[in-house]
């Protein structure tokens, strides 16, 4: 298959306040409509959507590096909380009125910590990583899953280091496609999206692995906000054959519950990875949503 997924068009970094950088890439229009696409584990900004569906939906796509990714300054000991004032920092510099955020896998939480940013009028979860650490999951996680949780809860700076030191670009890559549905490999096995991943990968990893377990640590964490104050639309997809541990133990049924204005699509037959094969209908929900919204 083809996802069309093509390098970025534009590459860039914003100086914040404190002196730190957040690198940045876009794809479609610059008149159009700003998304901020906050992608997986390690994931810099060199991983987007299907150009074609972003320039006919007239959407300016924006990946942003977190912390210790790719072009983005490391940061010791940042939070969700300091993401949130980043992002926050960042549109206010780039003059991003209004935008939404698509929030992929782990960048799930990243995503929705921006419900609190001023410009972000809607957010859409794919295949997001739930409050693993929230109480009411703890009965559905796998055990893998709840280990890393309690791990985090004991200590979370021996546990970030001890990520530190078993990862890198090839073997998330492995651990990635090696654990993924028959749909997610296709999407995998496509050159362009292939050669775009591994780039992206190989970039989020190009300062070391501090970020990746940083970020890692944070998503096995509770989250700083409270979802039920989440007045934004936020739709949540899921494919019923997503078989990471890592993403929701229910496929965000919890968490649906717990956001008054979510939105949750369960999309049968897929795996993970069908951001890139059902870009379309992900980002007309949005759109849709926001505009009825306002």
């Amino acid at each position: 298959m083809t996802t069309g997924v093509t390098p970025p068009e534009r590459l860039g970094s914003t100086r914040l306040s404190n002196g730190r950088r957040l690198g940045w890439a876009e794809w479609g229009p610059e008149s159009g409509t700003p998304i901020l696409m906050c992608s997986g584990s390690a994931t810099s900004r060199w991983l987007g959507l299907p150009v074609d569906t972003i320039r006919r939906l007239g959407i300016r796509l924006i990946a942003v590096d977190r912390p210790g990714l790719g072009m983005s300054s490391a940061a010791a000991d940042w939070t969700l909380g300091d993401w949130t004032r980043d992002i926050s920092e960042f549109a206010e510099a780039r003059e991003l009125l209004e935008m939404a955020a698509i929030g992929y896998s782990i960048g799930a939480p990243f995503a929705l910590a921006c419900a609190e940013v001023p410009a972000v009028t809607g957010v859409s979860l794919v295949s997001g990583t739930d409050e693993l650490a929230h109480p009411a999951l703890a009965p559905a996680l796998e055990p893998e899953v709840a280990l890393l949780v309690k791990r985090v809860a004991a200590s979370a700076s021996d546990t970030e280091r001890l990520i530190a030191t078993s990862a890198d670009a090839d073997v998330l890559w492995d651990v990635v496609v090696g654990t993924s549905h028959g749909a997610d490999q296709r999407v995998y096995a496509d050159p362009a999206f292939n050669r775009s991943y591994r780039r992206a990968l190989a970039e989020g990893f190009s300062q070391g692995p501090a970020g990746y377990a940083r970020e890692t640590v944070l998503a096995m964490s509770r989250w700083p906000f409270d979802p039920s104050t989440i007045s934004i639309p936020v739709d949540l997809w899921y494919g019923d054959q997503d078989a990471n541990p890592f993403h929701s133990p229910d496929l965000g049924a919890t968490l649906a519950r717990r956001i008054p204005a979510a939105h949750r699509f369960v999309v049968p037959n897929m795996g993970g990875a069908f951001l890139w094969t059902h870009t379309d209908r992900i980002l007309r929900s949005l759109l849709h949503r926001i505009a009825v919204h306002r």
